[in-house]
């Protein structure tokens, strides 16, 4: 079946080569297959509808045999996915493939997708490395939860070091211009692609990108300016807090060599289970078992909340399985403390498996008059 190679590019048929370009470099940013949510077959179309429609000569044959021109030698065929990315990397296709992209700038779109960076004139220092995140697990009880708590944890992780204060270098010792980036921290790179030669600007690795090295490594941390010790840290965990969630310790994970950033601390809580209680959302649901007398008449019985004993009233006639709701006396909502849930008592009937005979007479009559 023949492809609408303009309804892939979203343009119309009197598209000029610019426009055509730009719809290209639009949809490929969108859908390229290192990039987060890309799509590799949706990739492939618009990269062929591109290579036809910015060739005259193809888009003419096109535009007059529809895509099945290929099969009168236009298109040039056995161009495959691999073939695009060995010349998206600067190397040849396979086969008799040929990608003509102009001088539509890859290296503009794809950014560090092919190995390589921004183009000459676009240079700045590398960004500082960071260290990586931490997540630790947390057990609390049910009303802990409920009502928040605090905890101290103890964390044996990367840390800048204590004697050179993560510069890597011997306290007092001078700090040399790299001799390799010359202080700027980064280098620049050629690579030759197919469109002709790229310079890509990389992260010195002589002095890890800081354009300047300590005359003395310190001895403590080796010139990494990070080492491993234990520490601790006290956080809090809200009130509202439900299973399974996780809280964010900003600048608490691990640190990068040569006074990096610093990473987080990911705090992941867990609720053992109540023996009472359950929880949906920030209500609380419990049980209770009830007389047929209590049922029946009526009464005041006591019972358990998160917030202590209370003492709950049943109505007459209340029916096994009915849910009486205590407004207000469930879980805080979770960064809105004096905004409570609400807690849910489900009754059951406590049938009694004997009976006196006094009582059998009595139940008796109380079903002859039902």
């Amino acid at each position: 079946m023949s492809k609408d190679y303009y309804k892939l590019l979203g343009i119309d048929k009197n598209a000029t080569t610019d426009e055509i370009k730009k719809a290209f470099k639009r949809l490929a940013l969108q859908f390229h297959p290192d990039r987060p949510g890309g799509d590799e077959k949706k990739f492939k179309e618009i990269n062929e509808a591109y290579q036809v429609l910015s060739n005259s000569d193809k888009r003419a044959k096109y535009d007059q045999f529809g895509s099945d021109f290929e099969q009168q030698g236009g298109f040039g065929g056995g161009a495959g996915w691999e073939d695009f990315m060995r010349a998206a990397r600067g190397g040849q296709g396979g086969g008799n493939s040929h990608f003509d992209f102009g001088d539509l700038d890859l290296g503009d779109l794809f950014g560090g997708a092919f190995g390589g960076g921004a183009a000459s004139g676009r240079r700045g220092r590398p960004s500082a490395s960071r260290g990586r995140d931490i997540q630790v697990d947390v057990e609390v009880d049910f009303k802990e939860a409920a009502f928040g708590v605090e905890r101290e944890l103890s964390l044996r992780k990367q840390s800048a070091c204590d004697v050179c204060r993560g510069h890597g270098g011997e306290p007092g010792s001078k700090l040399d211009t790299c001799p390799t980036c010359k202080g700027q921290g980064q280098v620049m790179q050629v690579q030759r692609t197919f469109l002709g030669a790229m310079q890509t600007v990389v992260a010195c690795t002589n002095c890890e990108g800081r354009g300047q090295k300590p005359e003395k490594k310190c001895k403590h941390c080796g010139g990494s300016g990070v080492h491993a010790k234990n520490t601790s840290v006290k956080i809090k965990i809200p009130g509202g807090i439900d299973n399974g969630q996780a809280i964010k310790l900003t600048g608490h994970g691990e640190a990068a060599p040569h006074n990096g950033g610093v990473g987080d601390l990911y705090v992941r809580v867990h609720i053992r289970p109540h023996k009472n209680f359950t929880r949906e959302g920030f209500d609380v649901h419990s049980h209770i078992e009830i007389s047929f007398a209590e049922a029946v008449l009526g009464a005041h019985v006591k019972i358990e909340t998160i917030d202590g004993p209370a003492e709950l009233k049943i109505p007459e006639g209340t029916e096994a399985g009915q849910v009486i709701r205590l407004k207000n006396k469930g879980v805080p909502e979770l960064g809105r403390p004096s905004a409570r849930g609400d807690h849910y008592v489900h009754v059951k009937l406590r049938v009694p498996k004997k009976l006196s005979k006094a009582a059998r007479q009595a139940l008796e009559n109380i079903k002859n008059e039902l």
